[in-house]
């Protein structure tokens, strides 16, 4: 029996065989908690996140340990291990000790046409129903064609899958539990001569665990906004010449969240720097809007702009940011949806010959357009000062396209909620900076494959990717992870417009060697929010999935006695 059809180590098998197999399936080793995580607390914080337990799968810098979910009638943790195409299902019973009990092969499915998920197919991302049917989102072997939702039972049998859009990304499954909703990223191919569209998969569920029908599967597309239609601010550019649908084949959605009442999704463009937002009833995109820019010149809003002055020096600076979030959450403030997002910044590189960043130094060279006159003195263009920010040739152009008149970085730097008209109402400026700052100093702005200090602070920074969301006590909790100094910063958004810091925590030893189990969690991808009714231990857990150490790990929630 193939491991295709054979995704848990107990399936089909004698109860004597699935204990033998179930031990095996869990040889990797466990990290341990590092001794004394990096912590920095508010003065009047009124929870504590501190790291349970881990998982380990013994895979650097592979993507081993990506998106989780979890399942609490099950007590399971499902993690994406894009290094084998796999999701790693993670008894949560006991958070100290998490054990491996199996794996979801999605490859060898056989779909709703009859057709084989192939070899090499990869699975992106999980979402689990209540009742337990669990949902995998897959990308081809071929990933610009359209890929898949695998779906499974918590015992892990396969079900069956269904055909969604190009590259789905990110899949989430509406709070009511009626339908599947897929974030079909449609990334072209590395020549760069075939670039799917991108779009949103809306899939009915069934009322029962089980797989549903192909014509279940609704797909939302961005047709509507070729030509003229898209509106101001929506980045659209470097498209293959001579393609139909030039704004759909563009536009690459990364991730969903639906709102409470489960009639409408909010999906990031990232590279667009916009937001889409899709009505389910209809299957539809409702309303593209973009983002914007943050304004790094105004006070609070500063940024370290070089990894070549020896120093922490965020400062303001006469450039703007692209907000290009990666997750995106909902929740609801007396009565209201609002709408959390991880700045983490993108661009797009490495398409064929297309590069869109370049340093502010090299402006004016190779074919680049310059710096128009007056927009920077020579010394602020030095290595020490902005000269190796990374900045975008997409946008910036004066009219006539000779000179770069405004200069846009990548990412926000921060996290910030918007109304789901897209009017921001917060944003945390350069706290991420700032609090990361005096809680590692000798690793400021590190990244996660290495301790050199500050040596993201000329692209992205921290790199706020992933957010989730949850409720302690009648308050309301956003736990954001930062992807390359690592760590989860908790904040209470209770007030959509007045959000507070609570907490900065790092399971992470930057002494260790970072290919060791000894260096902890390094880069934070996904987050998921365990409620304390759910939990195994009765108080709320955050899981999170770490890219580059390979690791999945648990932390308690704990209100403080202040609370």
């Amino acid at each position: 029996m193939s491991s295709a059809t054979r995704p848990l180590a107990r399936r089909g098998l004698a109860v004597g065989a699935a204990v033998a197999l179930g031990a095996a399936a869990a040889s990797p080793a466990y990290a341990a908690i590092v001794a004394g995580p990096a912590s920095l607390s508010a003065p009047d914080a009124a929870v504590a996140l501190t790291p349970l337990g881990t998982y380990e799968t013994g895979v650097f810098d592979a993507s081993a340990a990506e998106i989780v979910a979890f399942h609490a009638r099950s007590q399971q943790l499902y993690s994406v291990d894009a290094n084998v195409g796999e999701v790693n299902v993670i008894d949560q019973s006991d958070p100290s000790a998490p054990t491996l009990v199996g794996t979801l092969a999605v490859a060898g499915i056989v779909d709703a046409s009859g057709a084989v998920i192939p070899e090499g197919s990869e699975a992106n991302s999980v979402a689990v129903r209540d009742d337990g049917l669990v949902v995998v989102a897959v990308e081809s072997a071929t990933k610009t064609d359209r890929g898949w939702l695998a779906f499974f039972d918590t015992d892990g049998d396969a079900l069956g899958a269904v055909r969604v859009g190009a590259q789905p990304d990110m899949v989430t499954v509406t709070p009511d539990g009626r339908m599947a909703v897929t974030a079909d990223e449609g990334e072209p191919n590395d020549a760069y001569d075939v670039d799917p569209e991108g779009t949103v998969s809306v899939v009915t569920l069934p009322k029962k665990v089980a797989v549903p029908t192909q014509d279940a599967v609704r797909i939302a597309d961005f047709h509507a906004y070729e030509g003229d239609a898209l509106p101001d601010g929506v980045r659209v550019f470097a498209g293959i010449d001579g393609i139909d649908h030039p704004v759909s084949r563009n536009l690459e959605p990364e991730y969903v969240a639906v709102d409470a009442k489960s009639r409408t999704a909010y999906v990031t463009l990232q590279e667009a720097d916009a937001v889409a937002v899709v009505d389910l009833a209809s299957a539809t995109v409702a309303d593209v809007w973009s983002l914007g820019a943050k304004d790094l010149s105004i006070e609070g809003n500063g940024i370290d702009p070089s990894d070549k002055d020896g120093a922490i020096a965020i400062q303001t600076v006469p450039v703007k940011a692209l907000y290009q979030p990666d997750s995106i959450a909902t929740y609801t403030s007396r009565g209201t949806t609002y709408l959390v997002t991880a700045n983490e910044g993108d661009s797009r590189d490495d398409w064929g010959d297309y590069e869109e960043s370049v340093r502010i130094k090299d402006l004016g060279k190779d074919g680049v357009a310059p710096l128009c006159h007056g927009v920077l003195t020579s010394a602020q263009l030095g290595n020490a000062a902005l000269g190796r920010l990374t900045v975008s040739k997409a946008s910036g152009l004066s009219a006539d396209g000779s000179c770069y008149e405004d200069l846009y970085a990548f990412g926000g730097r921060s996290f910030s909620i918007w109304t789901t008209d897209g009017t921001q109402v917060f944003d945390s400026g350069d706290d991420f900076e700032r609090i990361t700052a005096e809680t590692l100093p000798a690793y400021f702005n590190s990244s996660n494959d290495g301790t050199e200090m500050d040596n993201r602070s000329d692209n992205k920074g921290p790199e706020p990717e992933g957010v989730t969301i949850g409720e302690i006590r009648g308050r309301t909790y956003a736990f954001v992870g930062l992807e390359r100094i690592g760590g989860v910063m908790t904040y209470d958004i209770t007030s959509p417009a007045a959000p507070s810091f609570v907490q900065y925590v790092n399971n992470r030893d930057f002494a260790a060697d970072p290919e060791s189990s000894a260096a902890g969690d390094l880069g934070p991808e996904g987050l998921a929010f365990i409620a304390a009714k759910d939990s195994p231990t009765g108080e709320a857990m955050v899981a999170v999935g770490n890219e580059v150490s390979g690791t999945t790990t648990t932390f308690s929630v704990t209100p403080t006695k202040q609370h």
